[in-house]
């Protein structure tokens, strides 16, 4: 039920304004993520109730970790569509090649 997107889909939909999940560990967060994104720890803090309080059911959201080899992006945006989130979009290629197109980060 996600939509799987590319850096450049990405960096449109954050162009727009939607909001980007993090669901990486807390010491990826620490070392840089895309501005503004909010962090959501798949297996600490990643719950119905959490993703809730940041985004609406048929809001746009955007969900991201450290590329192919980190599967917690794709376990997110599962999770978020079995919960009846209607717009969930897995932005596979993650962080990495967000930074590797040079787009801004904190």
């Amino acid at each position: 039920g996600a939509t799987t997107i590319d850096v450049t889909q990405a960096k449109a939909l954050f162009d727009e304004g939607v909001i980007f999940v993090d669901t990486r560990k807390d010491k990826d967060w620490q070392a840089g993520r895309v501005p503004d994104a909010v962090h959501i720890e798949l297996k600490k803090k990643f719950n119905e109730a959490s993703l809730s309080d940041e985004v609406k059911k048929d809001e746009k959201v955007v969900f991201y970790c450290n590329g192919h080899s980190c599967m917690r992006s794709s376990k997110a945006s599962a999770q978020a569509v079995n919960w009846g989130f209607s717009n969930v979009y897995y932005f596979r290629d993650g962080f990495p090649a967000w930074k590797a197109a040079g787009y801004p980060s904190e």
